[in-house]
């Protein structure tokens, strides 16, 4: 046939291309040949592992290896347990080895700790994984009997690279909290991804210690639910060894996120931070059912005092999120920072500005020290008013391409204006 090429008229055959191609694979190849050593190589030491393979599974699941019944109703307390050990047990080289399994169903859990237990001075492990079926697919019902100091996880120095998968936490015991962490710089770098925390809290996440407790992630996640303290709450103070060393919480990053809880706090740092939240929608959905010593009757996305410690990194950036602020009481950022910077980025706050309310309202509230924190809005839409309470030099502040839906920029700032400027910035 016209065009087919054909080893009678000099155009290479099949077998011919497979031979090349074998031929020059063989080449490719040359060099992993045990017996052809790369010299490169020459000089090279392979890394000694100490200790041997542990024994047992890599995947354990909580239902078929550990007796969990999943039903509610069934305290799976121990099965949890027994699939923790599991995890601590198979530690090799201090690397993690095992993936912890839950199916779908719902989890009673009335023991604190029962998910993850590690006391300080136990274990220095790199590496474990707790992976659901799905978000409210896999549920986690937390109902000790007490709940004061009560915590279905607590990580006391001892684990680092936790991962929380595909998993919902609800309390069932109003006042419980969720996971206490205590690091000198070993627990740290948790990820939470899909996941969703629901009930009443005392703390989401309660951190503590001096020096490290950073590098965390949560990744479409939803935070639902209500909090006493607040979701993350950074510092805590009640086995530092040293207060003012309280000053290296650094790195927490938010994405995609649903924040939509009760009432409470989201985050509060006391002692500094690095932190960014980029994107989702972020709505306060009721109010504090009675007045609190600390917080009154707001309930702040973004509380960051001032506590006494050493000077640390202070730094805030939000960007491409919408706020959802229903009521006097809800306040976006609360920031006593004396130092650092705090920057929001295309956000918006005024799906609610055309309510009675909203003119007077001040969610944006800030105390600024001799050196800021430097505060910085970009193409944002903002209600009501800034409130800025001036201490030491007063604040520096910007506003660059702003949409302000209540009021003028001349009337925009509450307290104390001088050092606040606006660029490009409309009012109503």
């Amino acid at each position: 046939m016209a065009g087919r090429p054909s080893p009678s008229n000099g155009a290479p055959g099949r077998r011919t291309i497979l031979a090349a191609s074998a031929a020059t694979l063989a080449a490719v190849l040359t060099g992993c040949d045990s017996d052809s050593p790369d010299p490169s190589d020459e000089d090279a030491v392979p890394p000694r592992i100490s200790g041997t393979k542990p024994k047992g599974r890599d995947v354990i699941d909580v239902v078929a290896d550990c007796g969990a019944k999943g039903d509610g109703r069934t305290d799976d307390s121990r099965a949890f347990a027994r699939a923790y050990a599991h995890a601590a047990g198979r530690v090799w080289d201090h690397i993690g080895r095992t993936v912890i399994d839950i199916p779908a169903g719902t989890y009673l859990i009335t023991s604190p700790y029962a998910l993850l237990n590690a006391p300080a001075g136990r274990l220095k492990a790199n590496g474990l994984r707790f992976r659901g079926a799905g978000k409210r697919m896999t549920q986690l019902l937390f109902a000790p009997h007490r709940p004061q100091n009560a915590f279905l996880c607590r990580n006391e120095d001892s684990w680092a690279n936790v991962s929380f998968e595909e998993l919902a936490f609800r309390s069932g015991t109003p006042g419980a909290s969720f996971f206490s962490s205590y690091s000198t710089g070993q627990a740290q770098d948790y990820r939470f991804t899909a996941c969703e925390w629901t009930g009443e809290w005392t703390y989401g996440l309660a951190l503590d210690g001096s020096d490290t407790n950073s590098e965390m992630r949560w990744d479409a996640c939803r935070i639902g639910g209500s909090y006493r303290r607040a979701f993350l709450y950074s510092g805590l103070s009640q086995k530092s060894l040293d207060h003012p060393q309280q000053d290296q919480f650094l790195n927490y990053w938010f994405t995609d996120m649903k924040v939509e809880y009760d009432w409470g706090n989201f985050l509060e740092f006391p002692y500094g931070g690095s932190i960014t939240c980029r994107g989702g929608s972020y709505i306060v959905t009721g109010r504090r059912p009675t007045d609190s010593a600390d917080y009154g009757r707001t309930s702040t996305f973004f509380r960051f005092p001032r506590g006494v410690h050493h000077d640390s990194v202070q730094r805030f950036h939000a960007e491409d999120i919408r706020f959802e602020v229903r009521g006097p009481d809800t306040v976006v950022i609360d920031c006593a920072w004396n130092g650092g910077t705090v920057h929001f980025n295309d956000c918006d706050d005024t799906a609610l500005a055309f309510r009675p309310f909203a003119k007077d309202s001040r969610p944006h509230r800030y105390r600024s020290g001799a050196r800021g924190a430097l505060v910085r809005y970009d193409s944002c839409q903002l209600s009501g008013q800034h409130l800025y309470e001036q201490a030491g030099n007063g604040p520096r502040a910007r506003y660059d391409m702003c949409e302000l839906r209540n009021h003028a920029p001349a009337d925009f700032i509450a307290g104390a204006s001088a050092g606040v400027q606006f660029t490009d910035c409309l009012g109503p």
